[in-house]
């Protein structure tokens, strides 16, 4: 009985070796790993009539690492998501890791660029982009005759 539980302890032994091996090489990748990813962050843009109104998902970014910019009718979002530890911890494992990112959007209409507005709230970024006035459908009154 005594061998079977070794065998066994040498069984896991080994498997938690291959573990610390394998999150070793595969820890060694930059920290920049999910700039790759062109559908980082995940988006989905809404018309509502006068704006186009973008929504980004963006868990652990602060509003301070995002940068926002529109160019012709091209809307570019660029930032990083840092992944520290506190200060004073140390750090036993790590699967989160910080990344750059940057994704631009080809707007399909001019936009007022003076009246733009974004918020950060709860990991999700709202970008409201008002259509400019000559972008917007004009109701047309029907009359009898």
């Amino acid at each position: 009985m005594f061998g079977y539980y070794s065998d066994l302890e040498r069984t896991f032994s080994t498997v938690d070796e291959l573990r610390r091996r394998m999150e070793h090489m595969f820890g060694d990748v930059s920290p920049g790993a999910l700039a790759t990813d062109t559908n980082y962050p995940r988006t989905s843009v809404y018309d509502t009539g006068s704006a186009l109104v973008l929504v980004a998902d963006l868990p652990g970014v602060r509003d301070a690492d995002i940068d926002l910019t529109l160019k012709q009718d091209v809307l570019t979002l660029t930032g990083e998501r840092k992944v520290v530890a506190p200060e004073g911890h140390v750090v036993h494992r790590q699967e989160r890791r910080g990344a750059r990112f940057s994704r631009s959007f080809t707007l399909p209409c001019k936009i007022d660029g003076e009246a733009l507005s974004a918020e950060l709230k709860d990991g999700v970024l709202t970008v409201t982009l008002p259509k400019a006035p000559e972008a917007q459908v004009k109701k047309i009154a029907v009359k009898a005759g």
